[in-house]
């Protein structure tokens, strides 16, 4: 089976968790892992810089095949929203711009594929994710565990993906054969 490697992020202004986790559905090893954290005392304008310049050079170190981020969901704060949108949104510019393909999952999702419940707690997501890279101990802290998460739903996921595209792509020629039938007809 190919093997994938995936750039899992989970986004935040002060910390921002990624993973680059290398495998496929049923072998996975982790390369790199870490925290881009913004120090609070510099500018908003300075921090979103912090992390764009940050997720650009860990996408051009490691090349990943895909990149997989963690959708928002909040019921904290609401300038824990504000800023977390922004970093975020910067992080999907990063990616735009190394024409990589992202994709995002909503933590209900990561812990269901992950744990069989999409109502896990943070403590067990974080030991499927140990067991998962055969790790000694927990990653830490927890917005790396998030990360690795993240990478490892999606390259659960990408085979399906990949079975779903290949069979649109099939559909989409045979509705061309079929208006081109109808052209000669």
């Amino acid at each position: 089976m190919q093997t994938t490697k995936v750039l899992g992020i989970d986004p935040g202004l002060d910390r921002t968790g990624w993973a680059i986790i290398e495998g496929n559905a049923n072998n996975l090893k982790i390369v790199e892992c870490g925290l881009l954290s913004t120090p609070k005392e510099d500018t908003l304008a300075q921090r979103i810089e912090g992390i764009y310049t940050g997720i650009s050079q860990i996408i051009n170190r490691h090349n990943p095949d895909d990149i997989a981020m963690e959708e928002l969901f909040f019921v904290r704060l609401q300038t824990t929203v504000y800023h977390t949108i922004q970093a975020r949104g910067v992080i999907v510019l990063a990616c735009k711009k190394s024409g990589k393909e992202t994709y995002a999952y909503s933590p209900k999702k990561i812990k269901s594929i992950l744990c069989g419940n999409g109502n896990a707690d943070k403590k067990q997501m974080q030991q499927v994710v140990k067991i998962m890279l055969k790790l000694d101990k927990v990653l830490s802290p927890d917005d790396v565990a998030d990360a690795a998460a993240i990478a490892i739903t999606h390259l659960k996921l990408s085979p399906l993906k990949a079975r779903m595209n290949v069979q649109k792509e099939f559909l989409e020629k045979v509705k061309k054969a079929k208006a081109e039938i109808k052209k000669v007809q």
